[in-house]
């Protein structure tokens, strides 16, 4: 500083030198705020121990400075390097700043038990990766997909995603725009990526391009100077806005707090479309792209209802944080009574939650009918697989969690972990080397008298020396009863039948072990159906699934 004090006294070149490098620096400082924004959040997200760590040190090095004794000194450097060693072993290797981040965020939760499970509707066919696979199946060389997701377009739940310039060809990162977007219907065993589900639209902000024009960089951008310090964009979600044109959104994470900050919802960043021209150059690299939507604004646009636009990353938090409902110490590796966990299938390449639609109605919980993300939790141990809890979050951001306790009922249900052994215990006849059953999805029905939950499941293939599976045209589907632990093999191609197939294998099961009538276990038909095969397929709606007989309405 002194240097440049007399730098400065030297003359006027010398000053105009040193304003104009520091108007310089000042510009540098703002135009790239992206590149040194997760310094800023990383600084936030640890401020608390990054300030008891900077006390410590200059409290003992204070010490260290005043001693007359090489012993002391020596054993002050030995206090600064033993903090930052046990502040490594707690808190990283232990967990415990994870932990105490779940505990912030399960007490900022506004947490819903109910005692009846919803119905799903919608259901989706082909797993993750598959539509990943096909996606590549369908595009050039120079060419990649963004990640896809699954939401509601059109009243339908579809899977959208971006084809873009791939990361590789760095030219086209640069030059070209994201021009096409694939949207595909999720209910379907057969994902076609041909014209009819190739939408035509141009982004000059994209998830692979590069610097000014990656979605990353052009939301930082647009950050106030307080959001570079608090927020962060996460997934990046492809929808229809309420005027039916295609929009990007970017869901936001908001972190929260001062002792252990947590990630939240943080709203969301919308950017429309258009081409990259040098005005939109200039807007981009000064103030960013998108127009920013907090958490109570998004209520006011119906697209973004009931809608999927929350960051996994922040639901995973949430669920993971109903391990505190036996209280704060019951996480604990002496404790654990009722502490659970997300379980992750090694052969997954698409973890928990899974995107789901459900239908509330019935119910009076304040809840809406469409996208939850759901998961399934386990107790801790890795031995114990059974479903302790049913997490239901609304993906459009919505501040409530909803759970159904399992556990607590004794209803003693197979979690998702036990089910990859149960459906190749099933079909022995399988190479499972090269195929395995992937992404347990809930499946709940109204049949044989009552709600009855099962997890559905896509059977893939995958090469022998990969990892991951690939897609298929036709997957083979396989419903597990969580209750009875049985596998009931269904027809991708005709869902109208999935409840037939359920009835003839477990509903004389049922009736024997519930003591259900035939009039329960069949509504509204004559009780001699059975000899009659050329009644109407199983209604697989909303509310139930119909029986053979039903009007279909």
């Amino acid at each position: 500083m002194s240097r440049l004090k007399r730098y400065w006294q030297k003359g006027k070149k010398q000053k105009r030198i040193v304003i104009l490098l520091g108007f310089v620096a000042l510009l540098l400082l703002f135009i790239l705020r992206d590149d040194y924004q997760p310094a800023l959040l990383f600084v936030r997200k640890y401020i608390f121990l990054i300030l008891l760590s900077g006390i410590i040190t200059v409290f003992l090095f204070s010490r260290f400075r005043r001693s007359p004794s090489t012993g002391a000194r020596l054993g002050y450097i030995a206090g600064i390097l033993g903090w930052f060693g046990l502040l490594w072993y707690v808190g990283w290797s232990l967990n415990l700043y994870q932990f105490m981040q779940s505990y912030n965020v399960f007490s900022d939760l506004n947490k819903i038990e109910i005692h009846e499970l919803p119905l799903t509707q919608n259901e989706r066919i082909q797993p993750f990766n598959n539509i990943v696979t096909m996606a590549y199946e369908s595009i050039g060389e120079t060419q990649e997909v963004s990640l896809p997701h699954l939401v509601r377009v059109d009243g339908k739940n579809q899977w959208t995603m971006a084809v873009q310039p791939a990361e590789e060809y760095i030219w086209q990162r640069i030059n070209d725009n994201t021009e096409e977007l694939f949207n595909v219907d999720s209910t379907t065993p057969f994902p076609r990526f041909s014209d009819d589900n190739r939408v035509k639209i141009t982004f000059s902000i994209g998830e692979s391009l590069a610097w000014s024009r990656n979605t990353y960089n052009a939301v930082v951008q647009r950050f106030g100077f307080f959001k570079l310090f608090t927020y962060e964009p996460s997934d990046v979600f492809y929808m229809k806005n309420d005027d039916g044109k295609w929009v990007q959104v970017v869901s936001l994470i908001k972190w929260k707090g001062f002792f252990f900050p947590y990630p939240t919802y943080g709203g969301v960043m919308v950017i429309e479309p258009g081409e990259h021209d040098f005005g939109d150059y200039v807007e981009r690299i000064l103030i960013g792209k998108g127009t920013y939507y907090s958490p109570e604004e998004t209520k006011n646009y119906p697209y973004l209802q009931r809608q999927n636009i929350l960051a996994e990353k922040v639901s995973r938090m949430q669920a993971q944080s109903l391990q505190f409902l036996g209280g704060f110490t019951d996480p604990l590796p002496w404790n654990k009574k009722t502490a659970v966990k997300i379980p992750d299938l090694e052969a997954d390449q698409n973890q928990q939650p899974f995107v789901t639609d459900f239908n509330w109605e019935g119910m009076s919980v304040g809840a809406y009918d469409g996208l939850y993300h759901w998961f399934g939790l386990e107790p801790i141990g890795d031995e114990r697989t059974t479903l302790s809890f049913s997490v239901m979050i609304p993906a459009d951001g919505t501040d409530q969690l909803f759970y159904y306790n399992h556990a607590a009922k004794n209803e003693g249900l197979a979690g998702v972990s036990a089910m990859p052994l149960k459906v190749i215990e099933s079909r022995k006849e399988y190479d499972w080397s090269v195929n395995r059953p992937v992404e347990f999805r809930p499946f709940i029905k109204y049949i044989g008298g009552r709600k009855r939950m099962f997890v559905i499941t896509t059977v893939t293939s995958a090469r022998e020396d990969s990892k991951k599976f690939d897609g298929a045209a036709t997957p083979d589907l396989a419903l597990i009863d969580t209750d009875y632990r049985d596998v009931v093999w269904i027809d991708a191609k005709k869902p109208l039948t999935w409840g037939d197939a359920i009835l003839e294998q477990l509903g004389e099961t049922w009736k024997t072990d519930e003591n259900l009538t035939d009039q329960q276990l069949y509504p509204d038909q004559d009780l001699d159906f059975q000899q009659e095969k050329t009644t109407d397929s199983l209604l697989i709606d909303s509310e139930r699934v119909a029986v053979p007989g039903d009007t279909i309405q």
